[in-house]
Parts: C-alpha cells; structure tokens; sequence
C-alpha cells in the first residue's frame, strides 16, 4: 500500500504546477467574428484576422476559426505567399467575339485557379510549425472546421490569406514562461478591432465618387470592403466615357463587365464567363480585357454589346491595372457585373 503521505504531497506537487506552464490555446477569426459581421451587413466583408496580432507561449497553440471565404498561409520562415491564379503553361488560342472576330488576347497565357489551394486540405486538421516548413489550410469547405497550429519556436511570424493579397496577421511567439496576455487581456484587443471595423464600415455605400466614374466595391482601412456598385446607376450624357476603378486599401479583384444574357445562368454569354471563375481554366474573355485601344460600346460591340475591363486590382506589386474606361455614344441603359462576384452589378444609363 503506498502511505498517504505520499499521495498527498504527489497531489500538492501536482497543484504546485504553474498554470502557465499547462499549453493553451487562442482562438483567431479568419474573417469576422459572426456578431460582427451581423452588424456588418450582408454587403461588407472583412480581409482581416480577427484579431490581427497574437501572443502566445512556445508550445501554445492557435486555432484559426474559418468566417469567410479564406484560406490560412503560414509561409516557413522567410517564405512569402502563394498566388491564386497561374499560368496553365499553355497559350490562349481560339478566342472568338460574337461577330467572330479574334479577341487580341490569343496568344497570351492561358490561366487557371492554382493546384495548391485544392491540394491543401487544413481545415479541421491538427499541425504543428517550426518555421522550417510552412502550413496552408486550402480552400474552405462550406462548412469548414478551424485549423490548430501549434508553435515550437520562439519568433514572429505572419499569417496570410492568398485570396487577398495584403490580409495578413501576426503571431508572436514567446519563450516558455514568459509573460504573455490574458484572455481578459486578448477580449480587449478583440473588442477594440471588431469596434472599429464597425465604425469605419459606416456610409461606404454611399461615398461620393468622381464625375463619370464607378467604384468596383469601396474599400476602407482594416481590410473592409462594401461589395457593390458605387453608385449602383450613374446617368450620362452622350459621347462620355466613363471609368471604373478599385478604391485604394482593396484586398479584392472585380471586373466591370457588359454582356448578353443573366450573369446566375451559366448557360448564357455573360453567365457562361462567369462561371468559369469557378473552374480550374478560367475563361480568358473574363480575366483578360476585351480591348486594349479605347472602343465605344453600344449593342454591337463584339457582336453581342460585350465589353469587360478584364480584371483589376488595387495592389500596388500586383500586374494588374486598377482602373478601366470605355465610352458611350448609343443612347440607352447598359448593365453591368462583377464577373468574379457576380451579386455586384451596376447600369449605366446615356441619354
């Protein structure tokens, strides 16, 4: 029999155990938290880490909760970023407008989604990171479960969404005992980051814009973003042109896009394009822009009144353009769309 004394001074050796010495886990939104994005609204979305900086001890770990359309990239020390997009390695050919005419894009590199982000499969998975290899979570299910990392290593170390060129977080990784924030501590932090998204997501529907242009989504500091039209309609006098352009702070990728048909049936022109956004090979009439020298659309443009800005960006290390202009000569109203998010449209009316 093993004397009680024993078992007592086991059991207050055991409670003599630091609480910090026990690994923990914290908790980061990959997106907004649910109740902020409730107050958000259906049309802002958030390319934040909630919240965007982390401490924790080594031996800690940190359970990314998926709020969004995102993917977690912890590159290995000194990595960087995967891209979304990719060269298939193989050249475009073929392209036709309605009127049969060759699209100049012929010839350019085809593109598709890129492998990586389906050959990754983290979500609901366990890992643990010590730098010399990094950790990718792929795309999110519809119904996705977190992503826990554990960290090893003393060190900083950013966390990224490739989906969103610039949403990115940090986690700092102390040594083993050092001080590090509470929970009480770390709800503050939180609570500070959710109000603010809150308070600057206020009026970007409704900002004011130049003469004659449209804003593709209007973007505000903190990674928000109200995913629309701004504005929704714009009247213009015959013989204007009229510029879309990305609003500066964008994570996003919109095109302003004219064309035939309901861009939700992918049996149509239109709808067929968008589609392919969807797809491994994406349709070069939606990622390329339909002209390169300046062109006057009316309902013959192309054959069908097609015409698409191609996609663009805000990122300044990004090859793409941030802004389109096309004019309009023809009387009438001419509706347009978001290619990659269909749900944002707009119409042009040219009296």
């Amino acid at each position: 029999m093993i004397p009680l004394r024993t078992v007592v001074a086991a059991a207050a050796i055991t409670l003599a155990v630091p609480a910090a010495a026990q690994a923990k886990t914290k908790d980061m939104s990959v997106g907004a938290p649910a109740a902020t994005a409730k107050k958000l609204g259906e049309l802002v979305t958030t390319n934040a880490f909630y919240p965007s900086k982390l401490t924790v001890n080594a031996g800690d770990s940190v359970r990314f909760v998926p709020a969004g359309f995102h993917n977690v990239d912890i590159p290995a020390k000194g990595g960087s970023g995967i891209p979304f997009i990719v060269p298939t390695g193989q050249k475009v050919a073929g392209s036709l407008d309605a009127a049969g005419a060759p699209f100049w894009f012929n010839g350019q590199d085809a593109m598709s989604l890129n492998p990586e982000f389906f050959q990754s499969s983290g979500y609901g998975k366990s890992f643990t990171y010590t730098g010399a290899k990094g950790v990718n979570s792929g795309l999110p299910g519809e119904k996705a479960k977190p992503m826990t990392v554990k960290f090893t290593k003393a060190g900083s170390y950013t966390v990224l969404c490739d989906l969103h060129p610039g949403m990115k977080a940090t986690v700092k990784v102390a040594k083993k005992g050092a001080k590090v924030p509470s929970a009480k501590q770390d709800a503050a932090t939180l609570k500070q980051q959710t109000d603010a998204s809150v308070k600057n997501a206020k009026g970007l529907g409704t900002k004011t814009q130049g003469a004659n242009t449209v804003a593709l989504g209007v973007a505000a500091k903190g990674g928000l973003e109200y995913m629309g039209m701004v504005p929704a309609s714009l009247t213009v006098a015959r013989g204007t042109t009229v510029k879309f352009v990305m609003t500066k702070g964008s994570y996003e990728a919109h095109t302003a896009s004219f064309g035939p048909g309901d861009i939700n049936d992918g049996n149509s022109y239109i709808g067929a394009i968008a589609k392919s956004f969807e797809s491994p090979a994406i349709d070069p009439k939606g990622l390329y822009p339909s002209d390169v020298t300046p062109v006057s659309l009316s309902g013959a443009t192309h054959g069908n009144g097609f015409w698409s800005s191609g996609v663009l960006d805000a990122n300044s290390k990004s090859p793409l353009p941030g802004e389109a202009s096309v004019k309009f000569d023809t009387a009438g109203t001419y509706k347009f769309y978001c290619l990659i998010h269909p749900f944002m449209q707009g119409s042009v009316t040219v009296q």
